[in-house]
């Protein structure tokens, strides 16, 4: 008995590393697209007419999830949710900013994700678009909060900027305050400051002219800012980061954050992408994407860093609504496909989104997952994996992901998942169901007419005077059929689920 004692003792000391944490600190590249749709990418959409080979080898390399979804249906509030993993609804914030809007929307006492990783060693580094609010300040050292052009004249350059991304836990940054080429502040911000300031209004006549050149306002424009080589600039930032940290901190884990112009409209491709597909400007554009993607990755190769890279690539809500009109006429292109509603709406085209990740090291090759995720996941995945403990108020809607990356889980992770749109319009999901708490999409406007106006995508309403939806995704997917009236009991327990989710402050698990 005593040898068996001693025996036991011994397995248990042996498998004490197999029953805690298994702490990896890989670097970690993150690639956010913008306004890219699930059906732009051909390893999602085989009908795509847009060529994306860096991201269907990176679908062949590593993980293509199928059900995964942006926290929000447009860009701002996503943007948030994905740094903090906590839902943006819980603001009460409406809309996006513009120019020079604010403040930020992570409060200063709010762990954030680049926070998170530093915590552990980490450095972190940001290319791209910020979009979450800052605050630039006048002539008088008064914030200004607003949006619009009268706001960005009065920007007293002189001054460093607050609330930005050096404040909320990257060490270094580079590019826009809100949407790089289409808000009212075209100037590059280089850490807290705006080295290069804007001098007179865009001139946008030599711009192209196309469907998918609106979109950017007659605001304040920079003399070294190109609206057209926006991406290449924020590429040379981030291959330039990769390089330097290999030279002076090979030893040392990066969290790079490489945040694209791409492809939101105007759809202006660099000088060496147009005419580079047979999709117009925008399969252009989402070409030209595709190849930052695969510019990245070749770097992380030459690096001979890739093994120890996790890199997910996704997109902060669907694609935008001219896009997707015009796309579909002309191209015989649909970057929603091949769900229904498109950016703003609360319907799967608004908010599921492609989302690819590699890590060589631990991720099996070739996977399909058809697990439900959001992009909030992000933190609390990133914690498990470097050792961190969240607390309670930290990352509350954010479930830990990585048994599903590392050990290919085919039980759910998320026994829910919450969507909200541009009007703070809530929906929840819940296996094969959902459940949209309002009428229409909760974000397009679907009676506009005409050649470009949403109305020739309506569907009738099956459910005549419900204020809600209710679709059963696995045998429903283009969610035509309103179920409201005929499933009540599970409309009620969604509802009242959604409900609950929203009062107590969070939807992942209380970490006591």
């Amino acid at each position: 008995m005593k040898y068996k004692g001693i025996r036991n003792c011994l397995l248990l000391v042996l498998s004490l590393p197999l029953l805690g944490k298994v702490v990896e600190k890989p670097n970690i590249l993150l690639i956010l697209a913008d306004d890219l749709g699930y059906g732009d990418v051909q390893c999602y959409n085989p009908e795509s007419k847009v060529p994306t080979p860096h991201c269907n080898r990176l679908a062949r390399q590593g993980m293509l999830f199928t059900d995964a979804h942006s926290p929000s249906t447009v860009c701002t509030p996503t943007r948030y949710s994905i740094l903090t993993g906590r839902m943006a609804f819980r603001l009460n914030y409406k809309g996006v900013f513009t120019g020079v809007g604010g403040p930020c929307l992570i409060t200063p006492e709010r762990l954030t994700l680049p926070g998170m990783l530093r915590e552990k060693g980490y450095e972190t580094a940001m290319f791209g678009k910020w979009h979450i609010g800052i605050s630039a300040y006048d002539k008088d050292g008064n914030p200004i909060h607003q949006n619009g052009l009268d706001a960005v004249k009065r920007i007293d350059y002189a001054r460093s900027l607050k609330g930005g991304p050096l404040n909320r836990g990257f060490d270094h940054f580079f590019g826009t305050v809100s949407c790089p080429t289409t808000d009212w502040l075209y100037a590059y911000v280089d850490g807290d400051r705006i080295p290069v300031p804007p001098t007179q209004i865009i001139d946008r006549q030599p711009l192209p002219k196309h469907p998918y050149s609106r979109d950017n306002r007659p605001g304040m424009i920079a003399p070294d800012f190109d609206v057209e080589e926006v991406d290449m600039v924020f590429l040379e930032k981030s291959l330039k980061f990769l390089d330097q940290h290999k030279i002076q901190k090979p030893n040392k884990p990066f969290f790079l954050f490489h945040s694209l112009q791409a492809v939101h409209l105007p759809s202006f491709p660099g000088k060496d992408f147009k005419g580079k597909t047979e999709a117009g400007p925008h399969g252009d554009f989402i070409f030209q994407f595709d190849h930052v993607v695969g510019a990245l990755l070749n770097k992380l190769d030459e690096l001979k860093i890739a093994e120890d890279t996790l890199v997910i690539v996704t997109s902060d809500n669907g694609p935008e609504v001219p896009t997707v009109i015009n796309m579909r006429k002309t191209h015989k292109h649909d970057a929603a496909h091949p769900w229904r509603g498109v950016k703003r709406d609360n319907w799967e085209g608004g908010h599921r989104v492609p989302f690819l990740v590699r890590w060589p090291k631990r991720v099996k090759r070739g996977v399909v997952s058809d697990q439900i995720i959001c992009q909030t996941d992000l933190m609390a995945t990133c914690a498990n994996l470097v050792g961190y403990d969240l607390g309670n108020n930290q990352a509350e809607d954010s479930f830990d992901i990585s048994p599903i990356l590392l050990k290919h889980m085919e039980k759910p992770i998320r026994p829910y998942v919450l969507h909200q749109t541009i009007s703070l319009s809530l929906a929840i999901r819940r296996g094969d169901w959902k459940y949209l708490d309002h009428k229409g999409s909760g974000g397009n406007n679907y009676s506009r007419e005409g050649e470009w106006g949403l109305k020739q995508y309506a569907l009738p309403e099956k459910a005549l005077g419900a204020p809600g939806q209710l679709y059963n995704l696995k045998n429903d997917p283009g969610e035509t059929t309103n179920l409201f009236f005929k499933h009540a009991n599970i409309r009620k327990e969604l509802k009242d689920k959604l409900d609950q989710l929203v009062r107590s402050g969070r939807s992942a698990p209380r970490r006591d």
